[in-house]
């Protein structure tokens, strides 16, 4: 299935992904697509806030994951943008995309693409402006529950 949504603003890319974190029960895997700087880490925050984490989010392009606690699982976030084998670390997120008290985003999935079930969300963000993004969401039926306040 396919979803595009416009966002015109940061705070409103923030807000789409706070209502998607709102719904993540553990379990879901979320896969980020955009370029260098195009709010993939933002986004990021937002699933984080809405997930009802207090953590600090941000980018871990030179730790390769974070973890951030919300109250129902924790969230692994990886980035594996500096890499072009994940070796052990795509050991540690098969372990987390099996554990359904834990929620998965990655960033720059290329290096484990192996890893990666066929039942995840896929974020594409374009940048269509300065704070403007277009955001196209692929997702199969399964999931459809975390898009269907954002519609």
């Amino acid at each position: 299935m396919k979803l595009v949504i416009k966002s015109t603003s940061l705070n409103n890319t923030l807000k789409i992904a706070e209502n998607i974190g709102r719904q993540l029960c553990g379990g879901e895997v979320i896969e980020l697509i955009s370029d260098l700087g195009g709010g993939k880490t933002v986004f990021a925050k937002g699933l984080a806030k809405g997930a009802g984490s207090d953590d600090l989010v941000s980018s871990p392009t030179f730790t390769i994951s974070k973890v951030y606690n919300a109250p129902k699982f924790s969230i692994y976030h990886f980035d594996f943008y500096r890499l072009d084998d994940a070796g052990i670390v795509a050991q540690e997120l098969a372990e987390v995309i099996d554990d359904n008290k834990a929620v998965a985003v990655i960033e720059w999935a290329g290096a484990v693409k192996d890893v990666l079930p066929k039942q995840r969300l896929t974020i594409n963000i374009e940048q269509m402006s300065l704070n403007g993004r277009q955001l196209t969401f692929i997702y199969p039926k399964k999931l459809s529950y975390l898009l269907e306040h954002i519609k």
